[in-house]
């Protein structure tokens, strides 16, 4: 297990480095971490780690309110980078039972939380509960909440005394600019949703696309406050 001092320290050492550098740095110490793919721009991780591991760790939620263009992209991404991908499905009976009780559209009045919880949080907190360390695409530009997220950090949202769960976000210090030039360079594949002005992608019923100079979260649970476009995953443990 690693101390709080030993995770400053590796914040400090990478400061500076980039994403494919804190890549190298996981796998070494975490052979068998595993990298989240959320069907958006962090299809450059799984793009960076092919180029380190022949078969990197990923896996990837399904919610089962996906967009079409996500589910064809989440194929695409596999057999481009010829993936084992995991699919992390809900649990069948709390999900019929919400939608039974609650309707498939509830978000809308009562706030994402409780869907995001059956189709996202639950699944994801099973496979957690199966590794030592997870890799993300957060990055401090995306919202409020994520403006000082760490490289390297002890899971505030999934870790307990009985399991330390390291995660770790490689492209914390990049842009979105950044990551774009990636793709680009490197002709990664990504959702085609991006080229009809959707950035933050997630399900159908919560994304929407934005307009010029609109943040990119905006077009995420746009009915609710910004201070609260978290579904639960990326949590901070102030924020509940």
């Amino acid at each position: 297990m690693l101390s709080s001092k030993e995770i400053d320290h590796l914040n400090a050492l990478h400061a500076l480095s980039d994403p494919k550098a804190i890549l190298e740095e996981t796998f070494k110490r975490w052979p068998q971490a595993s990298l989240s793919f959320s069907g958006a721009e962090d299809v450059a991780l799984v793009a960076m780690a092919t180029k380190l591991l022949p078969k990197p760790r990923v896996f990837t939620l399904d919610t089962g309110r996906l967009h079409p263009e996500t589910y064809q992209f989440l194929q695409r991404v596999r057999t481009h980078y010829h993936l084992d991908l995991e699919v992390l499905a809900p649990d069948a009976q709390r999900l019929q039972a919400m939608v039974q009780k609650k309707g498939l559209f509830s978000f809308y009045a009562d706030g994402h939380e409780e869907c995001c919880g059956i189709r996202k949080v639950e699944p994801l907190r099973r496979k957690l509960a199966t590794v030592d360390a997870w890799i993300t695409g957060q990055r401090r530009d995306q919202s409020p909440t994520r403006a000082e997220v760490p490289v390297f950090q002890i899971d505030p949202a999934f870790a307990s005394k009985e399991h330390q769960l390291i995660k770790v976000n490689p492209l914390a210090n990049w842009s979105s600019t950044e990551v774009w030039n990636y793709i680009r360079m490197f002709d990664v594949p990504y959702n085609a949703l991006h080229d009809r002005g959707f950035i933050s992608i997630g399900c159908e019923p919560c994304t929407k696309a934005v307009g010029p100079n609109q943040h990119e979260r905006e077009g995420r649970w746009w009915w609710e406050e910004t201070t609260i476009k978290e579904c639960g995953l990326h949590r901070r443990a102030d924020q509940g």
